[in-house]
């Protein structure tokens, strides 16, 4: 037993809190049956695989299957489990919650610890599939790593990703997340060989890889979709993320989702495979990326202000309900029959101009009144089971769950 506090270093918080990520879980798990009382559940998936299903969009996508669907849901991560003395990652805390829930209501699934890149781990998501539920009729795509190990003429190769612009230097503004302070520092454009880099880990190869092994083995039912997520952004972010590094890895992957609908003979108007661009939020993925915090902590500001806010599980919902598998008249936009676009209120001309206006004249004296960096921060920490009102952290907790 001990008390677990937030040790944030960097853009990351290396404690995980268990009763928190157990209230994350709860909360998420009662918006999806609050949300499913109004929806039709027909039609809907009931055997789902989640590679990278224990955080951000990965586990809303999970959470809504199993609580929203009843689904059975298999999900890969690579996550640290707890010791007596030393939290597991939030991941681990998050999947060993889920599932408890999900045994408890009677329902079956399974969590595979491991690195979804290799071949070992795959055939061990295929003999998991094989022998539980036989068929899967969604897989859900959410795989976040900095770096990757591909097998190359019988040798591993690794691939070790970056987060730079191309073809230029810029100054990048961005806030710490533990401080509050503002920092500027100069980021010098990326390398041919770390764009290379950046794609063959964060790009679309290794999701066709997952297809085509589940094809080959049977594995995908008649009604079989395969979604991936994405951000494009707009002008602040274009200079470290649409036209960077993270760019170019995410065009790769919608011309692996066009390959994947070929492999699956899937018509070009109703494809199989899907490319959702999602909005910018706080994830542990998006707090690693240069200038992001700031920009979502003015962008929160707006949103919230304007009353389009989304977070990661409305996003989700908003996703299922009106694209993958949307009720009577409901769409969500597209601009591309394989791309559902749902950032579209964040790009919005009146919620960018609002946000330019904020970027322009934010500084880390005014942080706290021209940008929303307490709810960016509060969110950060709820990642990690921290700042949840319904905790006492003072309280000592098991880091090992019973």
């Amino acid at each position: 037993m001990m008390v677990v506090e937030p040790k944030i270093r960097g853009f990351m918080c290396t404690t995980a809190h268990p009763q928190g990520c157990k209230t994350n879980i709860e909360s998420q798990i009662n918006q999806v049956r609050a949300w499913a009382e109004k929806q039709d559940l027909s039609n809907k998936p009931k055997r789902v695989l989640i590679i990278g299903g224990s955080a951000g969009y990965g586990l809303s996508s999970r959470i809504l299957c199993a609580a929203g669907y009843g689904a059975t849901t298999l999900s890969v991560s690579m996550e640290k489990a707890p010791k007596a003395n030393k939290t597991g990652t939030a991941g681990w805390y998050n999947n060993h919650f889920l599932e408890e829930w999900i045994r408890d209501q009677g329902m079956d699934s399974y969590s595979l610890f491991g690195d979804a890149f290799s071949g070992e781990v795959k055939q061990q998501v295929v003999d998991k599939i094989r022998d539980t539920v036989g068929q899967v009729d969604l897989v859900v795509y959410s795989l976040a790593a900095p770096r990757r190990i591909k097998q190359e003429k019988g040798e591993p190769v690794t691939y070790q990703s970056v987060i730079k612009p191309i073809g230029q230097t810029i100054d990048v503004r961005t806030v710490d997340t533990a401080s509050g302070q503002m920092k500027t520092f100069e980021l010098e454009s990326a390398t041919e060989q770390e764009i290379q880099n950046t794609v063959a880990v964060m790009g679309g190869e290794d999701w066709f890889d997952w297809m085509s092994l589940l094809n080959a083995e049977g594995l995908l039912s008649d009604q079989i979709q395969t979604v991936a997520f994405s951000y494009l952004g707009g002008e602040l972010t274009k200079a470290i993320y649409g036209a960077a590094t993270l760019g170019a890895a995410k065009e790769d992957v919608e011309r692996y989702c066009l390959r994947i609908n070929h492999l699956l003979n899937a018509d070009v108007k109703s494809p199989m495979a899907k490319v959702a661009v999602l909005k910018a939020i706080v994830t542990q993925s998006s707090a690693a990326i240069p200038s992001l915090p700031l920009y979502i902590s003015v962008l929160y500001r707006v949103m919230k202000a304007q009353g389009n806010h989304e977070g990661c599980l409305d996003q989700i919902l908003r996703l299922f309900e009106t694209g993958l598998y949307p009720g009577s008249g409901k769409t969500c936009a597209q601009d591309k029959p394989y791309r559902y676009r749902l950032d579209d209120k964040e790009l919005l001309p009146e919620v960018q101009t609002e946000v330019t206006k904020l970027w322009q004249s934010v500084s880390e004296s005014n942080l706290g009144s021209v940008t929303d960096f307490e709810g960016y921060r509060s969110d950060f920490l709820k990642l990690f089971g921290f700042d949840w009102p319904e905790v006492d952290y003072q309280q000592d907790v098991s880091t090992v769950p019973s």
